[in-house]
């Protein structure tokens, strides 16, 4: 097997980096909470492998060309104008996952029940996991909680107050927010015959699977403590470590990668419109309709000779300048073309 020695070194570069930032952030382990060990090692692997698979994403060409292209223009130019935009993509598509809703208002609130369930649980989990954030009992009380973060203590709350039921819940809520969203994605992916026909199991349903069952399982221990004086709470607790675990490996390499990969699209909006002012739009000389930025198509060509393909023709110009509905009439012209030449239309 061959390894990717940059995406290597940069990916140890950043788990070690991390392990640091674990380690004084929990003040010397003194705030880390051994019980949590496998899922700080489960935590670092996936950083490991988001690291290495995301460097080596970004050397493809085509890649590296938008990623470079999106970080000059977003710190050229109009910079301020470029952060508000980035902040408005950030709340409109990432938090309120906009883009999912002209496909159905259904499928947009089980995408954004199971995307704020899935950032909820990560803010909650990730901190208390690198034990930079703990709670404790105030000094000579029992029921006066001290929140602390990276040791330096924050608030104070009660016991059986509002603020301790919410926060001592917060991750139930992350749960049934993800298990209703999963619930419908899998009931439509097992009736819908289109899906059924293209999904597979492992790209489609095992990722519904098993966040529902990561949260079904979280539920399992809140219910087993409170409502069953603990039982099977140690069966509970070693299942749910069981499916975050897998969970966790898995990002870098399955379906869950779309997380990492998602904000880029970000970078792209800003290539497109800072590519048009640049250099206008491109027109299809087929159709003599506009159909993407003149910069893209500059850019393509200039991507496609490094991958060693030359789509230049005779005439000077390139089929990279035909647009996607150009190319395939000069594909079936060229085809009829074919036929005529070989005497035999319909063989």
């Amino acid at each position: 097997m061959n390894y990717n020695v940059r995406a290597l070194l940069s990916a140890t570069f950043a788990s070690v980096l991390m392990v640091v930032l674990v380690f004084f952030g929990s003040r010397n382990l003194q705030n880390f909470d051994a019980a949590l060990i496998t899922y700080l090692f489960g935590t670092v692997f996936a950083f490991f492998g988001i690291v290495y698979r995301t460097t080596v994403w970004l050397q493809r060409p085509p890649t590296w060309m938008y990623f470079k292209r999106g970080i000059h223009f977003l710190f050229t130019g109009k910079v301020f104008s470029h952060l508000v935009f980035v902040s408005k993509e950030v709340v409109g598509n990432i938090a309120l996952q906009k883009f999912i809703y002209p496909r159905g208002k259904y499928r947009w609130l089980a995408h954004f029940l199971i995307a704020i369930g899935c950032t909820s649980a990560f803010l909650i989990t990730i901190p208390l996991t690198f034990g930079w954030i703990h709670f404790t009992l105030a000094p000579n009380s029992i029921e006066l909680y001290e929140a602390h973060v990276f040791g330096f203590h924050m608030f104070s709350f009660k016991l059986g107050s509002i603020i301790a039921f919410l926060t001592f819940h917060a991750l139930n809520w992350s749960s049934w927010f993800v298990i209703l969203g999963s619930l419908y994605y899998l009931r439509r992916r097992l009736t819908n015959p289109g899906l059924i026909a293209t999904q597979t199991f492992d790209g489609d349903l095992l990722p519904l699977i098993l966040l529902i069952a990561i949260s079904a399982t979280g539920l399992g221990l809140t219910y087993s403590y409170q409502f069953m004086k603990g039982f099977a709470f140690d069966f509970l607790a070693v299942l749910h470590a069981v499916t975050v675990i897998l969970f966790l490996i898995w990002i870098p390499f399955g379906k869950f990668f779309h997380i990492i990969q998602r904000p880029a699209q970000i970078g792209a909006h800003i290539y497109k419109i800072e590519g048009k002012k640049l250099k206008g739009m491109a027109v299809c000389p087929h159709t003599g309709k506009e159909f993407t930025t003149q910069l893209h198509v500059d850019d393509l060509k200039i991507v496609t000779r490094k991958l060693g393909f030359d789509f230049s023709q005779q005439d000077g110009g390139s089929h990279l300048d035909l647009s996607p509905e150009g190319k395939r009439s000069r594909i079936a012209q060229a085809h009829l073309n074919a036929r005529k030449d070989g005497g035999n239309l319909f063989g």
